[in-house]
């Protein structure tokens, strides 16, 4: 995560500061719009969706970021199949891939390494896919609220059985919630937030991430453009490029989660905006952009598979589709398979 030498004290330090605010950083999915998104508030209406814009002012606030190796520990709560978990693991395991297809989504986490801390020290080039834990019996009940979801994890890390490490300088712990679990303001365009454990619930500051699978609440809010909702008729959904409705939309506001979880993981390092308790992030400026041009009503120019699967980046063995995210050398939005790449 970070130098030995100070990750002790800015962990505990920004965890003492920030406990005063309860609000995890959100992930709205991109669009359709149904609320205003941090970004518009900044933006307005003069949002301009990939250039530059003299209104983002995306700023360090001094606080860490994952410089050191990053591990991804899975918390897999209610019933998964094991064809959904292989997607997923797929995806986390293709971020570090050395020699990938072109674009890939290894490219796509290059644009995350170009933030640094204090020290001049990247976002850490290594993600790999750590120890799992499943909770088919739903130990915490089927309706969780944001501190639940923390308790899901103290679960995960003191079970009696395999627990899950304590890996505070370069852990990202990734609850993972089943289609028939509803987490406090899912579907509400919240689809997945990221934050840090509080000591007094897990015994340990970890970042942390919920992403919920919304293929029987809400696909038309959280699996778009995989699913389309009422509300838009005559426009069809497009084919997922893993077959499933819900996993392949969760993909993207898992790269969302991770990719804002390295650069801002105790919520005082890298966000635009004012206001620490809500704070508009990398991947936050970028809702809805998968391609050149995107914005708005619009993905952007993606790619089509043999059988009609869309998708915009490469994995070791398969095709995903993912947001792109804020670029701070250029100041645009960025990915991998823009066309001017």
């Amino acid at each position: 995560m970070r130098h030995a030498t100070t990750v002790g004290c800015l962990l505990v330090c920004g965890a003492l500061l920030l406990l005063v605010r309860t609000t995890p950083a959100m992930a709205w999915r991109p669009w359709p719009h149904q609320r205003t998104s941090g970004s518009d508030l900044i933006l307005g209406g003069s949002k301009k969706y990939e250039g530059s814009s003299e209104l983002i002012h995306l700023k360090y606030h001094m606080g860490p970021i994952l410089t050191a190796n990053i591990t991804v520990y899975p918390i897999w709560y209610g019933t998964w199949r094991k064809a959904q978990k292989k997607i997923i693991r797929e995806f986390i395991s293709s971020i570090s891939a050395l020699r990938p297809k072109r674009p890939s989504v290894s490219g796509w986490w290059r644009t995350v390494q170009l933030y640094t801390d204090q020290t001049g020290a990247n976002t850490s080039r290594s993600v790999r896919l750590g120890e799992e834990k499943s909770d088919r019996f739903y130990s915490h009940g089927k309706s969780l609220t944001r501190l639940s979801v923390q308790s899901v994890i103290q679960s995960a890390v003191t079970a009696r059985t395999r627990p899950l490490a304590t890996n505070p300088r370069g852990g990202v712990y990734l609850v993972l919630t089943a289609d028939d679990v509803y987490v406090q303001d899912f579907c509400d365009n919240v689809c997945g937030f990221h934050y840090f454990t509080f000591p007094s619930i897990v015994g340990f500051t970890l970042p942390y991430a919920w992403v919920g699978n919304s293929a029987k609440l809400c696909p038309g809010v959280c699996a778009y453009p995989f699913a389309v909702p009422e509300y838009m008729p005559g426009r069809e959904p497009l084919k997922p490029p893993n077959g499933d409705v819900g996993v392949d939309g969760m993909v993207s506001v898992i790269g969302h989660e991770i990719a804002e979880l390295a650069t801002n993981p105790l919520v005082n390092a890298w966000y635009a905006g004012q206001d620490p308790s809500f704070p508009v992030e990398i991947a936050d400026l970028c809702e809805g952009i998968y391609g050149t041009g995107g914005g708005g009503s619009y993905t952007g120019q993606m790619m089509e598979g043999p059988d009609g699967e869309t998708y915009n980046i490469n994995g070791n063995r398969r095709r995903f589709l993912v947001q792109w995210v804020w670029n701070p050398v250029v100041g645009y939005c960025a990915g991998p398979n823009a066309l001017d790449q």
